[in-house]
């Protein structure tokens, strides 16, 4: 059973409908008696990192979440936000992130007289991966996801997964042990996102 933990953070409708496309069971966690139920988690997020790391640590599910996931092992994923929040601190916010997986998560900086990219980096774009992982499956050509964000992760290379290019490189997918970050929206990603969904329930 795979969980979408309900912290207010938007997403939830759209990751379940594509759970029930790729046929496999999803719930809605609001209670502890639902965390237990579910052996895997999905962290969605949009919107800000100081009232997302609000919403996680005020809600009571929080205590037992990191239990599941620090003690028991259990995978979880987070996507766009829910990825960014899994690390150290953000310069959106002053807010501690859930410290997860060492790192920091930077604004896009790019020089003027170079480019004119917009912030937020928003629409499809190509990935490079970086090492083999059970969640992404075998390789595909031009596998691409959609993307909303103005923030990305900066980390060790030996959790980065992916990168992608906007203006200059970035990392778009990590792992440390049982613990994923999608920086892109697998859920508006079609069939890129409904594999890489499916990928996961089958960990």
């Amino acid at each position: 059973m795979i969980g979408i933990l309900n912290f207010d953070m938007g997403n939830i409708g759209s990751v379940v409908n594509m759970f029930k496309k790729i046929g496999v069971q999803s719930i809605v966690v609001n209670t502890e008696a639902q965390l237990e139920q579910c052996d895997k988690y999905i962290l969605p997020g949009v919107g800000a990192f100081n009232s997302g790391m609000k919403n996680i640590k005020t809600s009571s599910l929080y205590p037992p979440l990191v239990k599941k996931i620090l003690e028991e092992n259990r995978p979880i994923l987070g996507i766009c936000l829910g990825m960014q929040l899994l690390f150290e601190k953000s310069d959106e916010g002053t807010e501690k992130g859930l410290c997860w997986i060492p790192g920091t998560v930077k604004k896009f900086q790019f020089d003027s007289a170079k480019n004119d990219l917009k912030i937020p980096h928003m629409g499809w774009n190509y990935i490079n991966r970086e090492k083999k992982s059970s969640i992404f499956g075998e390789a595909v050509d031009k596998e691409r996801y959609y993307y909303v964000h103005s923030y990305h992760v900066c980390c060790d290379d030996k959790f980065v997964l992916a990168r992608a290019t906007y203006g200059y490189e970035f990392v778009c997918s990590v792992q440390k042990g049982n613990i994923y970050g999608m920086q892109f929206h697998p859920e508006k990603s079609h069939k890129f996102g409904l594999k890489l969904f499916k990928n996961f329930a089958e960990l």
